[in-house]
């Protein structure tokens, strides 16, 4: 009888990519300090919704681990570090087992958030629940099952859904009681820069990912494309963000945002410079980070 090896505690945390957390928190940050802004929030309320997002965001790295193994895609021609799964450290059980644990968590907290944000509004809380299914099913579906949507070249798509606009305005609704359509500009930013993290991954990982028949949009779109598409994404991040403090302006630190934009400029030329797609690896935490920054500029700067 084979016995598997129990993982340690740093293969989950390495299975766990705690790097991808800062991105998950942006939309969150920036939802939560619009509603600041307009002095209708409550601590509660945002903590609850950081706490669901990085079970959310845990859940669905684990989900793409196994996914990605399932089919074939984490080989050993992939780009990047090995993850746990790939590697053997983690058992398909042992990770199946836990997707399972942080679905569980995910729903718990989400449940919590909404009992402490909408209280007696049921019919939003039942609006709300569904969204948090969908939420749960988008991690899991990404690469896991037949039909993953990842494989179809809709991840960008579902990012900035998930990561853009579920995320940013819902969680200014969670925190007012209230919607504004003007925050479909900021959603839409955030968007397009959880768009872009994944656009980047996709780029390191197009020759491997083509030879598995993984259909992402840089695949399709090919290197020097995917690369123009990135530069797009980024352009629209500032584009919307602008608009909307022009027509919420007030003062001109509400422009503060503005200074994370040397960050993005900074890599998006190493990018263009860069012919290796393994070496694309670090910008993927480096535009995580500068998205998280970029996100913060924003709401403090229409606080002041």
């Amino acid at each position: 009888m084979t016995t598997v090896a129990k993982p340690s505690f740093a293969d989950w945390v390495e299975a766990f990519r705690l790097h991808t957390l800062p991105l998950a928190l942006s939309s969150i940050i920036t939802g939560s300090l619009v509603a600041v802004a307009e002095g209708k929030y409550r601590w509660s309320v945002i903590l609850m919704a950081m706490l669901t997002t990085v079970l959310l965001q845990i859940l669905s790295n684990l989900a793409n681990d196994y996914g990605d193994v399932v089919k074939g895609t984490d080989n050993e021609m992939r780009v990047g570090p090995k993850r746990g799964l790939q590697n053997g450290s983690i058992s398909k059980r042992q990770m199946k087992n836990a997707i399972m644990i942080f679905a569980i968590l995910s729903l718990i907290s989400g449940l919590v958030l909404l009992y402490l944000a909408l209280g007696e509004h049921w019919l939003m809380a039942l609006l709300f629940f569904g969204l948090g299914l969908a939420a749960i099913a988008a991690a899991i579906k990404y690469t896991v099952g037949d039909h993953a949507y990842g494989y179809r070249g809709l991840g960008d798509l579902f990012v900035f859904i998930f990561f853009g606009l579920v995320a940013v305005i819902g969680t200014y609704y969670l925190n007012t009681l209230q919607l504004n359509f003007s925050l479909l500009l900021p959603a839409s930013a955030m968007g397009f820069l959880s768009a872009g993290v994944l656009n980047l991954n996709n780029m390191r990982d197009i020759d491997n990912d083509r030879a598995s028949g993984k259909h992402t949009l840089a695949s399709a779109l090919g290197y020097h494309n995917a690369r123009m598409y990135h530069v797009v994404l980024i352009g629209l991040a500032f584009l919307f963000a602008f608009l909307y403090v022009l027509l919420k302006f007030h003062s001109f630190w509400n422009f503060l945002f503005v200074l994370s934009l040397p960050f993005f400029l900074r890599d998006l030329a190493k990018i263009f410079k860069t012919a290796d797609k393994a070496a694309l690896y670090p910008y993927l935490k480096s535009l995580a980070i500068s998205t998280l920054a970029f996100s913060v500029l924003f709401g403090v700067g229409l606080i002041f």
